[in-house]
């Protein structure tokens, strides 16, 4: 083999690594992702049983409900739709009706939401960006301009 034709190999053999390496990465990001949904695009999204999703907008009022131990129900809006969510765990000290929050998790069997976690937004300014982004496309939310 001449030097040209080994530092050829060389080459060939370092860009099929690279590539194998960037397969196998995305591969593995695409088993760990989970997509964002409003409430009012569940109707025209087409969810496989127990895909898991991510679920925005704004807690609707009146909806809280304490159950046995730490379980919790509420319901998610953008004041389209709304969707039930069941939780069990601790809330983050900001959820409160009315409030912007993400749920994560997937559809159970009777059509309830049952999340695995729940993130609230964390001052009076800020909201989730997909939930502000979602809201603000249906004119329900306007950002606030005092900063």
């Amino acid at each position: 083999m001449t030097r040209k034709q080994k530092r050829l190999s060389v080459i060939v053999a370092g860009l099929a690594f690279l590539g194998a390496a960037a397969g196998l990465t995305f591969y593995a990001l695409g088993q760990k992702a989970s997509y964002f949904y409003m409430p009012a695009e569940l109707a025209t999204a087409s969810l496989q049983p127990g895909q898991r999703i991510r679920l925005g907008g704004l807690v609707e009022s009146g909806t809280v409900m304490r159950g046995n131990g730490a379980t919790v129900a509420f319901s998610v809006t953008d004041t389209q739709k709304s969707v039930k969510v069941t939780y069990t765990g601790i809330l983050p000290d900001l959820f409160r009706e009315g409030q912007g929050v993400i749920t994560e998790g997937a559809f159970g069997p009777d059509g309830v939401f049952v999340a695995d976690s729940v993130l609230a937004k964390h001052d009076e300014r800020y909201m989730p960006k997909e939930v502000a982004d979602g809201l603000k496309a249906k004119g329900v939310w306007v950002e606030s301009k005092s900063q």
